[in-house]
Formats: C-alpha cells, structure tokens, sequence
C-alpha cells in the first residue's frame, strides 16, 4: 500500500512502515521480539510520542491503551491517543487496530469521535490520535442530571443517527454500549459521541488488506449488549441488525435503569449459560422489569427520571415497552431493519403517532415456546397432530396469565404483610409509598387502603385519610365495617370538642357505628 499525501495527517513514509508491519508474513512472536531498548518500547505518561506528550491513562482494552496527550503543533489541544498493547502485536490484532483507524477515517459525523492522526510510536507499535471526548456514559450521564424519559429519548435519537451514519458508510460497530456512547456538554448543549470502533466490521468492503476472525469458543464484544447472532461462536454472517439489538439494550437501561437479564447470574456458569441467555431466554418488558425491583430501587429509578414509580411503569407499559422488545427480537428478520427505522418509531412515539412495533402475535409466541423445549414438543407429537394450534396455544396462554396472576397475589400479600409490620412498630409514613402501589390491587387493595388510611390518622391527615376510608364504603364486608369504625371515632371527637352543638355530627357519629357493629358484628369503640 502507497501513500502519495497524508493519512489522517501522519506522513506517508510512517504510514509505510505501519502497513508493512501490518503485512508482515513472520510469527506473533518474531513481531513481539523487542528491537528498542526498554524505554522505547514501554511508552507510558510523560513520554513523548512524535508531538503528542502522554498525560495520564484515559482506558484500556483488550489490545490497546488510551492514553489523554496533549499535542503541541500545528495547534496546541488535547487529544485521546490509542496505542497497542506491548506483546499484542498479533496479526490478528494489528488487523483490528488498523480496522478501527480506517472505520473511524471513513465517517464524519458530529456525534462520533473524529480521528486525527496515526502513525507508529517509538518503539515501532501503530497508534492512533482521535478527539478527546470529556464526558460521561450515556446512562450515568441521564441519571446524573436525572433526564426525564422524553429528554432521553431525544438524547438516544442522537445516538441512532450516529450508527445510521456508521452503516451507511458500510461500518457495523457490534460494541455498542454506554461506555462506548459518551456525552460531553459544550455551550449548555448535551451532545453524545459514539466512540472506540475497535471490533467494528465492514459490512460490503474490507478495512483492511489483513483479514482476522473471531478465534474458536471467543465472543467478540459485551455478553450484555450482544446480539443472539453475534453470541453464536458458528455464525459469521453479522449485519446491521445487530447493532440494532445493543441499541435496544442501551434504550432498555436507560428507561427502566437495569439490563434486560439479571445481572447478578447473567455471567454465573461460563460461556454456555451466557450464550444460552443470550439466544433462548426472552426479557421482560421494561414496565414488568420495575415491577420486580425492590421499593427502594424503584422510587430511585423514578426519582432519576423526574417521577414517581407508578407514572414510570404506566409511561413506559405500551408503545416503549413494545418499541424496546422489538429492537430486541432473536429473530433478527422480526428486528427493526435498520436503526433508522428504529428512530423513527421512537419519533412517532414522541409525536403520538401509531408506532410500527406491536405486541408478539399469539401463534409467534406459541412458535417460540416449542422451540425452547424441541424435545418434549417431539415426544409428544402424536398427540399434537389432532390439535389444532390455536387451542394448543390458547391454553398455555392462560395458564401462563393465571400463574402470573397468582405470582403477583403472592408478591402483593407479602408486601402488605410487610407494611403491617412497620406500622406495628410505629413506621407510619416509611410505609405510604408501597402501600399507594398496593391500593388498585385487585388483590389486597381495600386492604392496602385501610391501612393506608390507619397510617394516615396516625400522622394526623384527618382529612386526607376521611377520603381514603369513604371509598372503602358500600361493600358489606369487614373492612367496610373497620372503616366504618374508623369514621365513627374523629365525628364522635369533633361532637364534644363542640359540646354537643353540632347534632350532624352526632348522627354520623351514630351511622358509623351502627353499621360497624352490623359488618364487624361487635361493639364499636367510639
């Protein structure tokens, strides 16, 4: 390879010796024998390559270092300068590298990093210099400045015209990511920057004339934001739609606040289970995820968006919990086709269009089911013959709703169960919060109200908690009859306060014990 003018500004006669290297036909270990002295080989902070002085370590990766330079001439800034790893200078990882610089070279777009220069430092290893992006994660980011659901949906758009701009130039990421998507302020604007295309591939052209694939049993990129395709060690054939997939697990983290699959056994028996999660188990919904949080880290998800957690679940259950699972499908030809059309749902969400993305039809749903037990589905296919699929289908669904529905009676007493025994021990208002997501319940809401409203009486909300007992009125049953009982004591108190002067009290007072002795059928204490 000849280089007549300059190669993201390093000299042709440097960018000579880089492609050589990079060609070089010797072993891993002849590239890796030293030809400098120590010093030169090990460039750290302090140290000077060509008119970059190294600062201090901005990150590192599997084959190379980032390091914060400050470059002197033609103009003087700061700049993130990444170097290969001493005794990484594999074929395999200089074809990664050199991937990269050429990926980054080929796009220009304001919300990815720009590369500078490149060229070899002094002992002889490629780097290369692309802008210092001084920001943070994309959902620290959001959380720090406790973005609303809105603003992050329009900070997300950003991202996906990144990448779109990254797959028309014929560039697939497949390392998409928040620590990879960094955001920067400049003039009071948010601006997000996708950067490090180190396991980036070029989906109709090569980046380079060195070719190097994914080595046998190694997964090539984060297990957590990794497409069911890019998991299977066997299958080469990667597109677009598998940067569509990180996406909808950035955007799934940043609505709900956690990953799709739980992180504490995600990565819990090796490869295999990982590959297995990635492949066959299907997430939640981001609006079903919360619901399992614990109370504490939901009213620190809400608080993070600017709401409360019942807004948050009812904000996100519908058209971005649907939008989401669709970015998310292991099928990828049920994917969106490409992140532009993942963009553009999102917009008609925000301008309260009908989006594309659906719920599951019943017989995919059914398919994905007998997928995941091939072998009971075979034993039992005599059988299955003479049914038809719809009956077969209709059954597992509501079996499946009434477990659910029993799972979350079972969640919903034992959270009550909870709250009774805060308030037996005086915790009147730490209570309120799980008892308001308790009182629609079809469950134990009217007993959730109750309660809700003995902690109320007990702050001294009179008011507030003779509305909360109203609405528990007009059902012959115990409760009703404890509200009853409850009501009967603040109108026989306002009655003597008023020594007796205000009979309408009086009569309440009455009423509500008269029907509390009949629904509870004992005395009531007034």
């Amino acid at each position: 390879m000849k280089c007549d003018s300059s190669f993201f500004g390093a000299k042709p006669d440097r960018m000579d010796r880089l492609v050589a290297r990079a060609l070089d036909d010797s072993d891993t270990e002849e590239l890796s024998v030293p030809t400098a002295s120590l010093d030169m080989v090990l460039e750290g902070p302090g140290s000077q390559i060509d008119r970059y002085k190294l600062l201090h370590i901005l990150g590192e990766g599997g084959m190379g270092v980032v390091y914060l330079a400050e470059q002197d001439h033609p103009i003087r800034r700061r700049v993130a300068l990444k170097v290969i790893k001493p005794g990484m200078d594999s074929k395999q990882v200089l074809g990664r590298f050199e991937a990269e610089q050429q990926a980054l070279a080929m796009m220009e777009h304001p919300h990815i990093a720009r590369v500078y220069d490149a060229g070899l430092a002094p002992s002889g290893r490629p780097y290369f210099v692309m802008e210092h992006v001084k920001g943070l994660p994309i959902t620290e980011h959001c959380d720090k400045y406790r973005l609303t659901i809105e603003q992050r949906l329009h900070l997300f758009l950003h991202v996906c015209e990144a990448v779109q701009h990254a797959h028309q130039k014929g560039i697939i990421h497949r390392d998409l990511k928040p620590s990879n998507i960094l955001v920067m302020i400049q003039d009071q604007e948010m601006i997000p920057k996708v950067i490090d295309f180190g396991v980036a591939r070029a989906i109709s052209q090569p980046l380079t004339e060195r070719t190097f694939c994914t080595e046998q049993g190694q997964l090539m990129g984060t297990p957590e934001y990794m497409s069911p395709e890019q998991a299977d060690l066997s299958n080469q054939d990667i597109d677009t739609r598998t940067d569509v997939y990180s996406l909808g697990v950035v955007l799934y983290e940043l609505l709900a606040g956690v990953l799709p699959f739980d992180a504490t056994t995600f990565r819990t028996g090796g490869i295999d289970h990982i590959r297995k999660v990635i492949c066959e188990q299907d997430p939640k919904t981001p609006s079903i995820r919360l619901s399992k949080m614990s109370v504490e880290e939901c009213t620190e998800s809400g608080r993070r968006r600017q709401t409360d957690i019942r807004t948050l679940r009812r904000r996100l259950r519908g058209d971005l919990d649907w939008i989401t699972l669709k970015a998310l499908e292991k099928d990828r030809t049920r994917r969106y086709p490409t992140v532009e059309a993942f963009a553009e749902d999102i917009r008609r969400h925000l301008g309260h269009e009908p989006v594309a993305a659906a719920p599951p039809g019943l017989v995919y749903r059914t398919s994905k089911l007998l997928r995941r037990h091939r072998q009971q589905v075979t034993a039992v296919a005599a059988i299955l013959i003479i049914m038809t699929g719809t009956v077969v289908a209709a059954a597992m669904y509501l079996r499946a709703d009434r477990q659910r529905a029993y799972a979350r009676m079972l969640e919903e007493r034992q959270s009550l169960a909870e709250a009774k025994e805060q308030f037996d021990a005086g915790k009147y208002k730490a209570i309120m919060p799980a008892l308001t997501s308790l009182i629609e319940s079809p469950h134990v809401g009217r007993e959730a109200r109750l309660l809700y409203a003995q902690s109320l009486l007990e702050d001294q909300q009179l008011s507030v908690a003779t509305t909360e007992l109203e609405k528990l009125l007009g059902v012959e049953d115990e409760i009703a009859g404890q509200a009853h009982c409850l009501l009967a004591t603040p109108y026989y108190q306002n009655s003597l306060s008023s020594a007796w002067e205000t009979p309408d009290y009086v009569d309440r007072w009455r009423e509500h014990r008269r029907q509390a002795e009949i629904l509870i059928g004992g005395t009531a204490q007034g």
